[in-house]
C-alpha cells in the first residue's frame, strides 16, 4: 500500500481521478493530510463512505514513530522517530519565547565524517524520502497538538531548520519534494522565509537552493583550506574557493538577496585565533553573511577541546569591528544531547 504522505500535489490529484473523483477532491484530501493533520481516513468526513474505504483499500497515512522523547532544562525536546523499516533519525524542536524552529534530518546516518559533529561519527544507511522529511515535521505537531494548522502567527511549531542528520544537498530531490509540501499555503503552509537549509558544502547545488527561495546556512568552520581540509573532507572536492563563489551565485539569484548564514563552531587553538577572525573576514568580503559562532559541544571520543568563553567574545569583536554581525549561539538542549552537532541516532550503527 502507498503512502500519501511526501506524495505531490500532482500525484494526489492524479490518484482522486483513477478513483473516478472529481478533481476538487484533490484539495480537500491535501487539506486533511496537511492542514488537519488527520491520520484516519474515517475522518475525512467531506467524503463519501465507498470513497473513504476505497482510499483506506489502497492508501496508508504514516507519520513517522516517535521511540523516545526527551525534554530539556531549558524546554528543548528531542525525539528519536523510527520509520516503517525500523530506521532512525533524531528530531529537536528550539523554543524561543512565543515561537520556535523544529530541525529536521535528511538522512539516516551521515557520510561528511566533520571531525567535530556526532553525526559523522554514525554510519550512513539511507536517504530518507520526501515523505519521511515532511513527516518529521508532522510528528512534532503531533506531539504539541498543533493540528489544525494555526492561520495566525501564534503557533509554537513556527520555523523550520533543515539542520539535522545528514547533508540534504546529497537528498535534493527529496528535499526539494518535501519543501514544496511544507511551504504549501493550503497544508502545513510554513513560509519560505522562515525555512533554512544548511550544507556542509555542497557547492554545485547551492545556486539551486535560490529557485525554492528558503535560507541558506553553510557550516564553514574554517578561515582557510589548509584548517578545513583537515576538519571537513567535503573541502577535497569544494574546496573554499569554489563554496564562496556558489554562495555568491546564490546570493545574485535569491529573491531580496537574503543574508547567508555561515555556522562556525569554535574549536579550541584550531580555529579561534584574532588572525583566524582576520582570515575569515577577508574570504567573506564579497558576501552579505552573519557568523554563527558556535561554541563546540563535547561528546565522547571528540578530537576537540571547545574554546574558552574569552577567545569566542574576542573572535566576535574582531568580526564585529568590521561589520559582520557575529551572535554567539546560546547553546539548547546540550543535557539530552540534542545541541548542534550531537545528534546520533540508537540503531544508527546497526
Amino acid at each position: 500500500m502507498q503512502d500519501l504522505i511526501g506524495l505531490p500535489f500532482t500525484d494526489i490529484e492524479r490518484l482522486i481521478i483513477e478513483l473516478g473523483e472529481k478533481p476538487f477532491r484533490a484539495k480537500q484530501l491535501w487539506q486533511w493530510l496537511y492542514n488537519k493533520g488527520v491520520t484516519d481516513f474515517d475522518q475525512m468526513t467531506t467524503f463519501s463512505k465507498p470513497l473513504r474505504e476505497k482510499l483506506a483499500t489502497l492508501y496508508t497515512i504514516t507519520h513517522p514513530k516517535i521511540i523516545t522523547e526527551q525534554n530539556s532544562a531549558d524546554k528543548t525536546r528531542k525525539w528519536l522517530m523510527e520509520f516503517t523499516d525500523g530506521k532512525q533519525v533524531e528530531c529537536v524542536y528550539i523554543p524561543e519565547s512565543d515561537r520556535g524552529a523544529v530541525c529536521i534530518s535528511t538522512q539516516v546516518g551521515c557520510a561528511q565524517g566533520c571531525r567535530f559533529c556526532h553525526t559523522g561519527t554514525q554510519k550512513m544507511m539511507r536517504n530518507l524520502t520526501a515523505g519521511e522529511i515532511v513527516g518529521q515535521f508532522m510528528t512534532a505537531r503531533d506531539s504539541y497538538g498543533e493540528w489544525p494548522t494555526p492561520t495566525d502567527e501564534t503557533r509554537y511549531l513556527s520555523n523550520i531548520v533543515v539542520m539535522g542528520m545528514g547533508e540534504p544537498l546529497y537528498n535534493f530531490e527529496n528535499l526539494k519534494i518535501a519543501l514544496k509540501i511544507l511551504m504549501d499555503g493550503d497544508g502545513i503552509s510554513i513560509s519560505k522565509r522562515k525555512i533554512t537549509v544548511s550544507t556542509c558544502g555542497v557547492a554545485d547545488k547551492i545556486p539551486e537552493l535560490a529557485d525554492i527561495g528558503v535560507k541558506l546556512a553553510v557550516s564553514l568552520h574554517a578561515p582557510n583550506n589548509t584548517i578545513r581540509d583537515q576538519i571537513m573532507p567535503v573541502n577535497k572536492k569544494f574546496p573554499l574557493e569554489v563554496l564562496i563563489k556558489a554562495c555568491r551565485d546564490y546570493q545574485a539569484k535569491v529573491e531580496h538577496r537574503q543574508f547567508i548564514t555561515m555556522e562556525y563552531v569554535m574549536l579550541d587553538g584550531v580555529n579561534d585565533r584574532p588572525e583566524h577572525a582576520l582570515e575569515l573576514i577577508e574570504l567573506l568580503k564579497d558576501l552579505e553573511v552573519k557568523v554563527n559562532l558556535i561554541p563546540f559541544h563535547y561528546w565522547e571520543g571528540a578530537p576537540f577541546k571547545p574554546s574558552s568563553n574569552n577567545a569566542i567574545h574576542r573572535f566576535a569583536k574582531i568580526l564585529e569591528d568590521h561589520y559582520i554581525a557575529s551572535p554567539i549561539r546560546r547553546s539548547r538542549g546540550e543535557d539530552i544531547m540534542a545541541a548542534c552537532g550531537q545528534l546520533k541516532s540508537a540503531k544508527g550503527t546497526k
